[in-house]
């Protein structure tokens, strides 16, 4: 059984786009199922227009719903007990994070076309700006960055450097 949290942070229409969205979700023990947090993120996305604010690139909501699918179906897998989903958009972004019940770290394993399985939280690394795990009293948070515009690349940087020094 899902309980959902859609009160959003601020959802009135024309809100400044600074103020970030919330969402979020709990799963009671064994009632977490990946295809609710999905739809979940996928009415919150929904959900974004509505406030005045631009919506989310659609690679973004791509990238988001398999980051979603990854870290609810690791926690549905390697926790006991309740698990929960809190989404947050942002001017920069949309943070996405999953808490259960392990103390467990996840591991991130090298990609191995041979293996089937074990490739989740190499996939959220991928498509993810950043991810953090935080510890909590009973379990961990995993939190994936998603950047709504990515980020100039180091070697764009120095090459304009170099091209601007007068010394060149």
């Amino acid at each position: 059984m899902v309980i959902p949290l859609m009160k959003q942070a601020a959802d009135e229409p024309g809100t400044d786009e600074q103020v970030p969205l919330h969402c979020g979700a709990v799963w009671a023990d064994g009632a977490a199922r990946a295809v609710e947090a999905r739809r979940a993120l996928q009415a919150f996305l929904a959900h974004v227009p509505c406030t005045g604010r631009t919506p989310v690139p659609a690679a973004l909501a791509i990238d988001a719903e398999l980051v979603v699918s990854e870290l609810v179906t690791n926690a549905i897998r390697h926790a006991p007990g309740p698990c929960g989903m809190i989404l947050r958009l942002s001017a920069d972004g949309l943070a996405i994070t999953v808490w259960d019940t392990s103390a467990e770290q996840p591991v991130v394993m090298k990609r191995d076309g041979q293996r089937f399985g074990g490739h989740g939280m190499h996939v959220v690394h991928t498509v993810s700006s950043e991810v953090a795990v935080a510890s909590l009293g009973l379990g961990k948070q995993i939190t994936a960055y998603l950047r709504t515009a990515p980020a100039p690349a180091p070697a764009a940087v120095d090459a304009l450097a170099v091209i601007d020094d007068p010394a060149a």
